[in-house]
């Protein structure tokens, strides 16, 4: 079959699914008989139709299996022509002609009618992966938003007349949402495995939005400002959001990465022993099409730690200019970074020169931008997130019961806090549940 004619798809010949299809539509090997060749062919398609089968299992795929495989190859092959028409949508020049010859070899595989090969083989059960369905549960690779942007354009593309409308279905598709793991994902994280490092989709990220965070005005506007300036392509700072325990830090960059997703902005975690992966991170993303912040999450360091020295070169101060598309946000609990003592000043220190060890300790967070500080609500911004929260979650007391129950609750579990009033209404839901 011409999988091996392909030019900017080429890596797309070497998916085991595709070479064997590829094969069957191809037909026998020379010199081997009629039965010998009908045996392993339909050995081939039962193995096809399992790999088919397990497929759906993992990313959810549902409709005609065989095309939302060929959809998901396409969605998801970073080559010269998918990652341009990311930025711009449809591109000019030469490499039209060489998307639409690949494309003309791919339409043949999305329109080839297998049912009659599995006649012929006398293969039972193929019609099954021509309309398949699935229940709402999503797949361990895609969440349900994913999976059924790719069935959606299986589906399209079935539609499609001739090779020329299939690429301008798919390049529109690319200029929608992307191409390959940054097109399809929001939030990611590192992960080491034989072949080093790996930058890894989070599938369930919380939905939650900056409206669901009561309060906190000035410092939800301050990070909308700084995020909107950014996926704008303007001027924006690193960002650091300190403060007290359990008061939304953690939230906001959630919500910033679920609000400004559909403008390109995506989110990458990296936990404080991984800063040493930060230089082959940044080497991988600023060339992408996408707003990338890297996010810290309870960034703090104790005086014997150094970790803090490599960090302040990557985020300011290395010879390489910092990538526009990239910037660093961590939450923390303390505004300066790294933990003072007051031997720090003390005259009688053994450090000759302690201003410097002092300002060597500051310089991290001043580093940061923008600074936002997240306190703990007031008992009547507290009563206010309990209210909202009951009301979302469908928690039905009557207000002064609640309010009680809620002053209560946050005197045994730590104080005030947003934390403390999610945690209360999960229990009342709870209750409520097993009830």
């Amino acid at each position: 079959m011409r999988e091996q004619e392909l030019i900017l798809y080429r890596e797309l010949a070497g998916d085991s699914i595709l070479r064997d299809m590829a094969g069957l539509m191809a037909g026998a090997g020379e010199g081997e008989s009629g039965r010998e060749r009908d045996g392993k062919q339909a050995a081939l398609l039962y193995d096809c139709m399992h790999r088919l089968l397990e497929l759906s299992g993992t990313h959810g795929f549902y409709g005609n299996l065989w095309h939302c495989y060929l959809a998901n190859l396409l969605a998801n092959s970073e080559n010269s022509y998918s990652m341009a028409c990311e930025v711009v949508g449809a591109v000019t020049g030469t490499i039209n002609e060489a998307a639409l010859h690949d494309f003309e070899i791919i339409k043949e595989f999305y329109e080839y009618d297998f049912t009659g090969l599995a006649e012929a083989l006398g293969i039972r059960g193929f019609h099954l992966l021509l309309d398949y369905q699935v229940g709402e549960r999503q797949g361990k690779v895609y969440n349900t938003r994913i999976r059924d942007r790719i069935c959606e354009l299986a589906v399209r593309l079935a539609g499609t007349g001739t090779a020329s409308e299939m690429k301008d279905a798919v390049t529109e598709f690319y200029r929608e949402y992307g191409v390959g793991r940054f097109g399809l994902h929001k939030a990611f994280r590192i992960l080491h495995n034989r072949d080093g490092m790996e930058i890894c989709p989070i599938l369930n990220i919380a939905h939650v939005k900056l409206d669901d965070l009561i309060g906190y005005e000035i410092p939800k506007q301050k990070l909308i400002e700084n995020t909107e300036a950014f996926v704008e392509g303007r001027k924006a700072n690193n960002c650091l959001l300190f403060g007290d325990a359990g008061t939304g830090k953690s939230s906001s960059i959630k919500a910033i990465a679920n609000e400004y997703y559909n403008r390109g902005l995506r989110i990458i975690e990296v936990y404080r022993h991984q800063f040493q992966d930060l230089h082959e991170i940044i080497a991988r993303i600023k060339n992408r099409n996408y707003k990338f912040i890297i996010y810290m999450d309870d960034l703090s360091f104790e005086d014997f730690e150094t970790e803090y020295k490599y960090l302040k070169a990557v985020i300011e101060g290395g010879l390489e200019k910092k990538p526009d598309n990239i910037l660093i946000y961590a939450t923390s609990n303390r505004r300066h970074l790294v933990r003072e003592r007051f031997g720090d000043k003390a005259d009688r220190d053994d450090d000759l020169h302690t201003n410097d060890t002092v300002q060597e300790k500051l310089s991290l967070a001043a580093r940061f931008g923008v600074t936002i500080y997240y306190g703990s609500p007031d008992r009547k911004t507290f009563q206010a997130i309990v209210k909202a929260l009951a009301q979302k979650s469908g928690v039905t007391l009557p207000e002064q019961e609640l309010l009680a129950q809620a002053n209560a609750w946050e005197l045994a579990h730590g104080g005030l806090s947003g934390r403390c009033a999610r945690q209360f209404i999960d229990y009342l839901a709870g209750k409520r549940a097993e009830g």
